[in-house]
Parts: structure tokens; C-alpha cells; sequence
């Protein structure tokens, strides 16, 4: 299951972020960053954060800025390679899978410590597993969001309507090694187990400190005080403070740490959630980098002479269509007009920073499984007019949502792309009707939620190198809540379902090629295009490296 209970979880949050790049060696040459960082080892980096984290637990975490501290504070089984979706050995140093999928063979590294002093094994490993298999709350549950979505279900489902869990259990038949069991195979795996929301935390520091309390006050959650003030991970930092009054986290470097360590002595994340405002600070020199500079900025930052780092592509813009309002949009020659009236190159070329690209299906070509036999949509207004004709529509008028007072990654400028694209439809006979609402006011909850439009505009950024994590969100379940998919689309779910359940690396990629073809066939959206985003960080900062999955490790950075 990937609803859009997770993603709308996620966009929602003030600090929600996601992240791709371009090219990583080169903008490392660009920049002069080099991997593993220069300069000496010591001082502090001030980061300037959008948003303050939820919590410092990263199962409960849905938000960009949550996940930015808790990857500096945990490791988990499996990461990635560092400026790639590649993946590498973490707290195991090898995987093996059962030949159909459903058991997972970990050989853990040993001498590994917590912060707390006390032993990483597979002990550990088995108790985290359950702990997110038992959480007892509904509270809890429905903050646990990531780990719901792949792992489909706990022992007691107090919140979703699901019997059919894909976690069975976990046995750790000595120190080293820990074997996860699963009533079915997941495509995600192994991929997924480098989530942050499937971090390994001290099964010690979760019982002295209540780790599973979580509790509901209408809209608002509290957490424990191990999320809020013990957070205790194996990772290259510590956690130290959480100032609220100044908002600013403070971690340490964690002098026991299993590999390279950190290089820096501390590590401060200030939150400043006006993106002006960290520019004026990064400028002022009162913090050293922030993330997600906005593309019409990238050249005064660089001739000023800050590094701005562009990530490798990883996200798509789409335009989303809701078939359950407008009987029109119910008919695919409808849905094609609509995908011949968008000038797409035009958008990527005068709205979307350098090095974006315009989408051919719902992946970016990076991920295993993209279609490449899958052709671009033409821009072609006469065929456009042509379907809505035939159709019987050549005068449709559509509700066209877009939103207000937010950047994404995959969307620099809301205003300025809806614009454009509501011209394209304009220009073919459609009227629209635009509807601008802010993103945390109104706009996410309209069209993720109450399903009132009919277009609307929204994306995403992979968390990993599979098109599960795309495609299945987007079109893996029918419902009100993202409005891309219904009852009509059995075979677009069904295809889903068999892609993420096929076993073998390549069987899973041939299946999830079909699928892509298939979402391409019905149209239930139009992807547009796949966008870089960038993170900035003054000259003297040396060692970071962007990442794809915006899984920025600190640990490489120094200083001068």
C-alpha cells in the first residue's frame, strides 16, 4: 500500500522537503567539494533548516527536516552509497534474500555500540522489528507512516483497514546474524531497509524512556521523551540539545563511532523558515549552507561566490486528472487532449531550472524499471481539438487547483507553471477555472483529501531506487484521497501489485516496465517533467556531497 496517506502526511509538514541532483561528480568538480571532504578536522557547521523536526524518533517521522538530523543520529541495516540510490552496507555488511523473497538474511557488523553505551546485534535488530510490528496505540500507528506503507500492517491494526501485513517476524540465532521474515515478497527490499524510518534505535533507550508513547490532541501529536530528549542511535553524531526558545539542535561527534568519523566537533541545525531570510543569513555568514535555494538565485549565489551543489534528477511533476467530479474526464480521448495540449518542452525549457527534463512516464529515467521504449507526449493542439471534438467536449470547462506560498523541488514556481499550462488548455478550447490555495492552508487537503478539483498540480521525490516508491503511490490504490485512480483502474492496480510482488532482479524491472506502459496507455495523470534541485554552502565548507535521496550525510564535512 502506498496511499496518499503517507505522501499527504509528508507534503503537509512545514519542513516537508524532497530532494533530487544532477550529475555529482561534476558538480563536485564544479564546486571544488571533493568526496570524503578536505580541510582539517574540528569546528562547527551551522545549517540552516526550513523547519523544525517533529520528533528525533525516525519511525514517527513523515518530514524532510526530521529526516536531515535523524540520519546524522542512526544508521540502519542497509544505506546508500554517498551522491547515488546505490546501496551499501550500513549496520550489515551483507543481505542475502530466500530464493521467493519473503526472508532476509542479515550478517551484522560486530562491535558496533549505541550512544548509550550499550551493544548493536541482532537482538537489537529483532526488537526494533517488533516494536513497529507492535505498536499498540492507534496514535502511534498513524504516525508510523513509512513503515505502514511497506510493511502494510501491524499484529493489532487499530487504524487501517488491512489484515494482511507483509512482516511475519524476526529471529536472531546469534549475535551477528538476524533473519526478517515476510508473509509475502516485497519489490521495495532490499532497497527500502535504508529508509530512516527504519533506523535501529537502543532498545534500552526506548524502554527507559517510553519510545512507543504517542498522543493525539485533535490535529497535533506529542512524543516521547526518548523522541524528544534521548534520541539514541550508532550513527556519526550524538544528540546533545534541542533549544526551542532559539530553535536550534545541537549534535556532537559521536567519538565511538563504528566507521569514518564525523569530522566535525558539532553539528548545529538552525531552523529559519522563511527561504529569504536563510539566504540573508547565509550571506551574512551567521550559518554556513541551507537547502533547496530557489533556481532563480543559483547564479548571484555562485558569481558570490557560494557552492551551490545540484542534485541528479529524481523527482516527477505531474498533473494530476480527477475523474470522480467531471463524467468528462472519465473518457481517455479527454485524458489524451488534455496530455497534446501541454507544451511540456516549453515548460522544462522557460519554467524549470537548468538540467531539468521533461517526463515521459511516472519515474525518472534513473530508476530500475523506467520504460525507455515509452515516447514523449507531442505537443499537438490540433489533435487535441480533434479528441474533444470527437469526445463531444470541444467546450470543456475544468476546475484547475494549483498552490500558493510553497517551492518544491519538482515545482520552483506553482504560479508560473499553472499559468503556463492553463494557457496550453485555454488554446484548445478548454476553459479553466484556476483555483490557488496555500499549500499548508487548504491546497494539499483539497486535492489529496476532499478530491474537490479536477487538474491539479503535485509530485514527488524518491526515497529509493525503485518504481514502487513512485508509481505505486501514485496509482496503488483506488479512492477519493489522490484522486488518480477508481474502480475503472483494476488493471493499472493489478499490474502494480504484480510488479512490486515479482522476485528477481530483472523480472522485477521487466514488470514494472509493463506497468509503466500501461499507466502511460490510460493516462489517469500526465507527468511533466523531472527537475534538479540544489543545496548551497559557503565557500570553506568542504566535503558535501548531494545526494539523490536527499540522504546528505554530515559526517564528511569539515570546515575551514
Amino acid at each position: 500500500m502506498r496511499s496518499a496517506a503517507r505522501r499527504f502526511a509528508a507534503a503537509c509538514a512545514a519542513g516537508a522537503l524532497a530532494v533530487t541532483l544532477a550529475a555529482c561528480a561534476e558538480s563536485q568538480r564544479d564546486t571544488g567539494t571533493e568526496q570524503g571532504g578536505s580541510g582539517g578536522t574540528g569546528g562547527t557547521m551551522v545549517f540552516g533548516a526550513a523547519g523544525a523536526p517533529r520528533s528525533f524518533d525516525p519511525l514517527f517521522a513523515q518530514d524532510g527536516e526530521t529526516f536531515r538530523v535523524s540520519r546524522q543520529i542512526y544508521d540502519t541495516l542497509i544505506t546508500y552509497k554517498q551522491g547515488t540510490s546505490e546501496l551499501t552496507p550500513g549496520l550489515a555488511t551483507k543481505w542475502e534474500p530466500s530464493p521467493d523473497g519473503k526472508e532476509w538474511t542479515f550478517t551484522l557488523r560486530e562491535g558496533v555500540k549505541f550512544h548509550d553505551g550499550t551493544d548493536f546485534n541482532a537482538e537489537a535488530v529483532c526488537f526494533n522489528f517488533n516494536r513497529w510490528f507492535n505498536l499498540s496505540t492507534a496514535a502511534a500507528q498513524s504516525q508510523a507512516i513509512y513503515y505502514y506503507e511497506l510493511f502494510g500492517g501491524y499484529s493489532n491494526n487499530l487504524t487501517k483497514d488491512t489484515t494482511d501485513p507483509v512482516y511475519n517476524s524476526c529471529q536472531a540465532p546469534n549475535p551477528t546474524t538476524a533473519v526478517v521474515k515476510l508473509n509475502r515478497a516485497k519489490g521495495a527490499f532490499p532497497a527500502a531497509f535504508g529508509l530512516t524510518s527504519l533506523s535501529i534505535s537502543s532498545p534500552a533507550a526506548l524502554q527507559q524512556y517510553n519510545g512507543d508513547e504517542v498522543t493525539q490532541s485533535g490535529e497535533s501529536f506529542s512524543y516521547s521523551a526518548y523522541a524528544m530528549e534521548h534520541p539514541t542511535g550508532t550513527g556519526p553524531f550524538k544528540f546533545e540539545s534541542y533549544d526551542r526558545t532559539n530553535q536550534t539542535i545541537t549534535l556532537v561527534r559521536n567519538d565511538q563511532y563504528w566507521g569514518e568519523k564525523a569530522k566535525l566537533d558539532k553539528l548545529i541545525f538552525r531552523v529559519i523558515p522563511d527561504e529569504n531570510a536563510r539566504k540573508q543569513e547565509l550571506q551574512a555568514g551567521t550559518i554556513d549552507g541551507f537547502d533547496y535555494p530557489s533556481a532563480a538565485d543559483w547564479p548571484a549565489l555562485k558569481n558570490a561566490g557560494f557552492q551551490v551543489l545540484v542534485r541528479p534528477v529524481f523527482n516527477i511533476l505531474y498533473l494530476g486528472i480527477n475523474k470522480k467530479n467531471n463524467p468528462a474526464l472519465r473518457d481517455i480521448r479527454v485524458r489524451q487532449a488534455i496530455a497534446y495540449a501541454l507544451d511540456r518542452e516549453s515548460l522544462v525549457r522557460n519554467q524549470m531550472p537548468e538540467g531539468a527534463v521533461v517526463a515521459t512516464q511516472f519515474v525518472p529515467d534513473t530508476v530500475n524499471g523506467y520504460n525507455p521504449d515509452i515516447q514523449p507526449i507531442p505537443h499537438d493542439p490540433e489533435r487535441a481539438k480533434a479528441l474533444l471534438a470527437e469526445a463531444g467536449v470541444p467546450n470543456l470547462t475544468l476546475n484547475f487547483y494549483y498552490p500558493t506560498e510553497v517551492s518544491r523541488p519538482y515545482m520552483p514556481n506553482p504560479t508560473n507553471i499553472f499559468t503556463a499550462l492553463a494557457e496550453n488548455l485555454r488554446q484548445v478550447g478548454i476553459t479553466v477555472n484556476p483555483v490557488a490555495k496555500p499549500w499548508n492552508g487548504g491546497y494539499l487537503d483539497d486535492v489529496q483529501v476532499n478530491g474537490v478539483q479536477d487538474l491539479h498540480l503535485l509530485g514527488w521525490t524518491g526515497d529509493y531506487n525503485d518504481p514502487g516508491n513512485f508509481v505505486e503511490g501514485f496509482f496503488g490504490s483506488p479512492g477519493p484521497e489522490f484522486g488518480l485512480t477508481d474502480a475503472e483502474d483494476g488493471a493499472i492496480i493489478n499490474s502494480i501489485r504484480k510488479a512490486d510482488e515479482t522476485v528477481g532482479d530483472e523480472a522485477h524491472a521487466a514488470a514494472w516496465r509493463e506497468t509503466n506502459r500501461l499507466v502511460m496507455e490510460q493516462l489517469p495523470a500526465v507527468p511533466l517533467s523531472s527537475s534538479p534541485p540544489a543545496i548551497v554552502v559557503r565557500k570553506g565548507v568542504n566535503g558535501l556531497i548531494p545526494s539523490p535521496l536527499t540522504d546528505e550525510r554530515f559526517l564528511t564535512v569539515s570546515v575551514d
